[in-house]
């Protein structure tokens, strides 16, 4: 946490999207970094050990799609917690590392601030 406030990293490439998202998580009160595809949240996550959540979309350019990075993050950060969203596929709860959270898009604005409090806290 950064200054007591949760940081949230958000990787998506649709600048309207991710605008969007950063919005959300600012008006819950939340730090929001961002970045619009893999390379750019690790190359994020490698110069700040501050960040708490990453909130990512699975279909992205490049060489990572949003499951193969939380994967990726969850072997090298630990620690930070995951929450992945997509609008074309509907993933199985098993694909994802253990302790993600799965949302459909569009998603529920109220469900995402909910699951980065619950996820915050260590309630799930």
């Amino acid at each position: 946490m950064n200054n007591g406030k949760a940081v949230v990293l958000i990787v998506e490439d649709s600048t309207i999207i991710r605008m969007g998202a950063v919005d959300l998580v600012l008006s819950a009160g939340y730090e929001a970094l961002e970045a619009n595809d893999a390379e750019g949240a690790i190359r994020i996550l490698e110069a700040r050990n501050d960040v708490d959540i990453v909130f990512t979309d699975v279909r992205m350019p490049g060489t990572m799609d949003g499951i193969k990075l939380s994967h990726y993050i969850h072997d090298r950060w630990p620690p930070v917690k995951l929450i992945v969203a997509s609008g074309e596929a509907i993933l199985e709860k098993s694909s994802l590392p253990t302790g993600s959270r799965f949302f459909s898009k569009p998603y529920d604005e109220r469900s995402i601030t909910d699951a980065i409090a619950l996820l915050i806290s260590g309630d799930i």
